[in-house]
């Protein structure tokens, strides 16, 4: 018996990266994310950093009237990033660590050590309708710790598995099972992204709890190349594959 779908989010980050490149208009990220939608992206999520590398305060404004499916914000827990959520009310929010120096998101966000102050963000999202997800390493402490800040999803960070060689893959991947299995008892809907691409995408999109998978980088690659809308069916394709 195939199991339930799980849903594609794309994320058009690096659509912008670019465009920031050169300061230039184009490529759009706003069409971008049409284009996606177009191939079958369930999904469309963006970082709004502090620093702005990427997407911008008007990317973030013209997705959010644009967007069909469901748009997921990520962001750092604070007070700026939090108001502007509130303000512009995308579908869902998931809070991811942020540091200016790094090239990209290092690593799960500290639940577990940030509680107070995430509770108080959470709390403030929530209040708005946004529902909150938290970017978490797959371990049970941070899916306890999610839940008991008023989380009610939780996205698990793939960048170990997706990082160490292939022969080596096995005791991260069965990390990032144990870590679904304990968000799905926990009753959090259970997401999972960072380095996930065309080629190790289809033992993660396999795991029975898994219910989202959100995927920028490979996704944008490839479209370079072939197409968004070519480039999303890809990937829809094997996710659909995986769940047979």
């Amino acid at each position: 018996m195939a199991m339930a779908p799980c849903r594609l989010g794309v994320n058009v980050d690096h659509v912008a990266t670019i465009r920031q490149a050169r300061r230039a208009q184009y490529p759009d990220p706003v069409a971008a994310a049409t284009f996606a939608e177009l191939g079958g992206a369930d999904q469309i999520t963006i970082h709004l950093r502090e620093d702005r590398r990427h997407i911008q305060d008007r990317d973030v404004r013209v997705i959010r009237e644009t967007c069909r499916t469901v748009l997921n914000l990520e962001m750092a827990a604070t007070d700026e990033m939090v108001r502007i959520a509130c303000e512009v009310k995308p579908d869902l929010v998931t809070l991811v660590p942020e540091r200016r120096e790094e090239l990209t998101t290092e690593g799960g966000l500290d639940v577990v050590g940030g509680k107070a102050h995430l509770a108080q963000a959470v709390a403030k999202l929530v209040g708005a309708g946004i529902e909150v997800s938290m970017f978490v390493d797959p371990e049970r402490a941070q899916v306890e710790a999610s839940r008991a800040v008023g989380a009610g999803r939780v996205e698990f960070h793939t960048g170990r598995y997706c990082d160490v060689p292939h022969r080596e893959r096995e005791p991260e991947f069965q990390r990032l099972v144990r870590a679904c299995a304990d968000a799905k008892a926990a009753g959090l809907v259970v997401a999972a992204g960072h380095g996930l691409n065309y080629e190790n995408v289809v033992p993660v999109a396999a795991i029975p709890e898994m219910e989202e998978l959100n995927i920028g980088h490979s996704i944008v690659g490839r479209a370079v190349l072939v197409g968004m809308e070519r480039a999303v069916r890809d990937m829809v394709e094997l996710i659909r594959f995986a769940r047979r």
